[in-house]
């Protein structure tokens, strides 16, 4: 293998991959990246066996050829190096990289010792927008249980609702639901939330479109020159539309900043109560109290569009972390009791909603 390759994109293909590189795994050469040319382009691949990511790059071949390197020294040492010209050639499975300044060589594993990046010989196919996707797993996969104890709940779960596919994640205490719009495939399977917060990094501003393929048991992502495949969690993902109920009985709308900023200042005084807060609704404000039965006790209060009238206790973090993944100027806050589920939503954007299941006072 012998070729021409800019450091810029080199740089970018490896911090691209490279964090799919498992070196806690027992196979050795799975800490390493393969670097191979194909299609008269330079492809660099990394796999932990459930995750695989390929990015394709320009670059001037002058023979072809493939090694696998170890992932973090190539990253760190391609991202040190200045901008401009890169020449690798290989000898012996050592990767010699020169530049003006630099002659350095990286001792490689045989290409033929990696695992055969997976493909979808035959599945559904469909696309979606990548701002759309991106802001829908930006939004969700948070949500997703982190406990492999229910492993369906560790995934985001792809569906079609009415001929819209559909996007969700929950930990049984919280959910997220966003709309990616329209499409004429019938959808149904559930990524892995790592999988997908890799996607979620892979998709770049400038991004049009995204090309989905899955089977049974694989789903690929298409991102421009990107690939990404991830094999999918088995299971039945439990039916979560029926938590969120049709109508509520109390309803605030209020700016999310100010709902924010009030949620944080009262999460100081709740770390006690496991971050518990009481949130009320009536005469034109929301309400939230904490209480440190050591430290003391906060009242904090934002003006608000008020329907109805209650008060419910909910985790303080969980509200947070919902209220940081809203855009807009405005949220609406939605419940019908005290042990019932609560609801946020954009007061401007109906695609996305959040629920979170309340504390017991």
């Amino acid at each position: 293998m012998k070729l021409q390759v800019t450091q810029e994109n080199l740089a970018k293909a490896l911090g691209t991959v490279a964090r799919v590189a498992n070196t806690r795994n027992t196979l050795p050469i799975l800490a390493n990246v393969l670097v191979q040319t194909a299609d008269n382009r330079l492809s660099i691949s990394a796999t932990n066996l459930d995750i695989a990511i390929t990015h394709r790059i320009g670059s001037k071949i002058e023979k072809t050829g493939s090694i696998t390197v170890p992932a973090r020294l190539m990253q760190d040492f391609v991202s040190s190096l200045p901008e401009g010209i890169l020449k690798l050639e290989l000898t012996d499975n050592k990767l010699h990289i020169t530049t003006d300044q630099y002659k350095s060589s990286i001792n490689g594993i045989a290409a033929d010792d990696f695992p055969v990046m997976p493909v979808i010989s035959a599945g559904s196919t469909w696309k979606t927008g990548a701002a759309e996707l991106k802001k829908a797993l930006s939004q969700i996969v948070f949500a997703a249980s982190g406990d492999d104890a229910r492993p369906v709940l560790t995934g985001v779960y792809f569906h079609t609702i009415g001929g819209e596919v559909v996007a969700a994640a929950t930990d049984s205490y919280r959910l997220a639901e966003r709309k990616l719009g329209k499409n004429k495939a019938s959808v149904s399977f559930l990524v892995p939330a790592s999988a997908a917060g890799d996607l979620l990094r892979i998709i770049s501003d400038a991004d049009k479109e995204v090309v989905v393929t899955h089977d049974d048991q694989q789903v690929l992502f298409q991102v421009d020159d990107i690939t990404l495949v991830a094999r999918l969690i088995e299971g039945n993902y439990p039916d979560y539309r029926k938590l969120i109920p049709n109508k509520f009985g109390t309803v605030a709308k209020l700016a999310r900043s100010d709902f924010l900023n009030i949620t944080k200042v009262s999460a100081l005084f709740a770390r006690e109560a496991a971050g518990s807060i009481t949130i009320k609704v009536d005469d034109g404000k929301v309400s939230i109290n904490a209480i440190a039965s050591q430290l003391g006790e906060n009242t904090a209060a934002a003006e608000a569009e008020v329907k109805g009238s209650g008060e419910v206790t909910l985790n303080s973090r969980y509200l947070i972390d919902a209220l940081n993944a809203f855009g807009g100027e405005k949220v609406e806050f939605c419940f019908n009791g005290k042990l019932e589920p609560c609801i946020i939503r954009s007061a401007n954007d109906p695609k996305y909603l959040h629920l979170i299941m309340p504390l017991r006072s």
